[in-house]
């Protein structure tokens, strides 16, 4: 395994951090199943776990605490607000009023009093900067967080937010959780370049493409990951985007076996390989899934791998680029665009 210091914290982490996302109903997974993948993960050399309140509405917060109970002070803690927990209107956001209670919440259920890394889970276009920050600089101070990233943000609210904390004397977000693969690589052109600029650690989440990029997905064969039981539209190759990502996945299968990889191995190391990027948040459903994700953490790319990857999936092309998380809400809400 590889450490690498996360952003300028100081905080030195694991190359592949264990994402707790398919923990409990969402991967159908039980409580003795993710004990045994967050046992074989630390055994393996992963420090960090990331998981998130909206979760299973709870229910991966509450595994993950029982999971490390005894081991707190081995593992790098993480967790997100802002989605929706239930129908109360303000129960989600990044509102202070907001953010106080989920963070309570969040470490009750972690059976914890503090995380290593708070983020949000989305930009809160209803909410300014000032109004976050200064929320989570005083949860910070307060010792119930270590520090504190964003998750899935425009490369211009990152700097937006920069210069909020610095106009207002506040602490600033240190980490950004992007989405990043062979297949998805539009972070490449402003988001990955803002981190490096401001110095933020970066975590990546579905490096393996919603498992496209397992070994799972090939012409000819049957799609059975677990994501295509609940996003069909994903893994539809009448759509031409999903042609495409089929299209990319075949010739990338020529290039790992051409290298002696797993696709798995080249996935995560390409994402790896960016200077920008800290860790790769791999989300095991089974103990057989870590294993063989366990196996790229010494991966690393030779420069003609890099290059042929990059003739089969430009740098900067997203081949969904509807499945993007960062779209600016005028593009998607057309009242916002119209007086």
């Amino acid at each position: 395994m590889q450490y690498r210091t996360l952003g300028r914290t100081g905080v030195q982490v694991s190359s592949l951090a264990l994402g707790a996302m398919n923990f409990g109903r969402t991967g159908r997974t039980t409580p003795d199943e993710v004990t045994a993948v967050v046992d074989a993960a630390l055994a393996g050399g992963i420090n960090v776990i990331d998981t998130a309140d909206a979760y299973g509405g709870g229910e991966s917060e509450r595994l993950v605490g029982k999971a490390i109970a005894g081991r707190r002070d081995d593992v790098v803690l993480a967790t997100k607000a802002n989605m929706p927990m239930g129908d109360e209107r303000n129960h989600r956001g990044s509102s202070r009023r907001w953010l106080v209670t989920a963070l309570d919440d969040s470490l009750r259920r972690l059976g914890v009093d503090h995380v290593d890394l708070y983020q949000i889970h989305r930009w809160d276009p209803s909410t300014s900067d000032e109004e976050t920050l200064s929320a989570l600089t005083d949860l910070q101070r307060a010792g119930k967080i270590r520090y504190f990233g964003s998750s899935t943000f425009p490369a211009y609210r990152l700097v937006q937010a920069q210069w909020a904390a610095r106009e207002h004397h506040l602490s600033r977000y240190v980490t950004e959780q992007p989405s990043y693969s062979i297949l998805q690589r539009g972070v490449e052109t402003h988001v990955l370049p803002v981190t490096e600029q401001y110095g933020l650690g970066v975590l990546v989440w579905s490096p393996l493409a919603s498992g496209w990029l397992s070994g799972a997905v090939r012409a000819g064969r049957e799609i059975t990951t677990n994501r295509s039981t609940f996003m069909p539209q994903r893994f539809d190759t009448t759509i031409p985007a999903n042609r495409a990502r089929l299209d990319a996945v075949e010739q990338l299968a020529v290039v790992a076996a051409e290298a002696d990889l797993t696709m798995i191995q080249l996935a995560l190391g390409f994402v790896t390989a960016h200077p920008a990027v800290t860790s790769a948040i791999v989300g095991p459903r089974t103990l057989d899934h870590l294993h063989s994700q366990l196996a790229a953490a010494d991966t690393v790319l030779s420069a003609d791998v890099l290059d042929a990857i990059d003739a089969i999936v430009p740098p900067g092309v997203d081949l969904a680029p509807h499945e993007k998380h960062d779209t600016p809400p005028a593009l998607l809400d057309p009242s916002l665009r119209r007086r």
